[in-house]
């Protein structure tokens, strides 16, 4: 799967898709740091990538904005261990894998998809 993480996500969730054999951009080291959000939504969708991100500014531009995305992953869980944000990802990779072009919303507790 191609993927784009954006810099608001942990960098070493990049490195964890990689060994997984996942095409997949960060910015910040990809891609310039400090890119707008316009810009990161409109490179995952033009290269149809996956956006994975902690920022909620995202769903302002597709749900308010009607921004063109391939899928977003908005993690909305705060400080939690590295593994507990990629066994999180393995179960949206899982278990959603047939609405990954969606705008998918995880937290602790559910995982939704709109």
């Amino acid at each position: 799967m191609r993927f784009l993480v954006d810099e608001s996500a942990p960098a070493r969730l990049a490195a964890y898709l990689k060994t997984h054999g996942h095409d997949v951009l960060r910015v910040g080291s990809d891609l310039p740091q400090g890119m707008p959000d316009e810009d990161v939504l409109a490179t995952a969708s033009n290269e149809t990538r996956i956006l994975i991100t902690d920022d909620t500014d995202f769903g302002e531009l597709i749900h308010r904005g009607k921004r063109a995305h391939a899928g977003v992953i908005l993690f909305r869980l705060g400080y939690v261990p590295l593994a507990t944000r990629i066994a999180l990802l393995e179960r949206v990779l899982q278990d959603h894998a047939h609405e990954l072009e969606r705008f998918i919303v995880v937290t602790r507790t559910r995982i939704r998809a709109r």
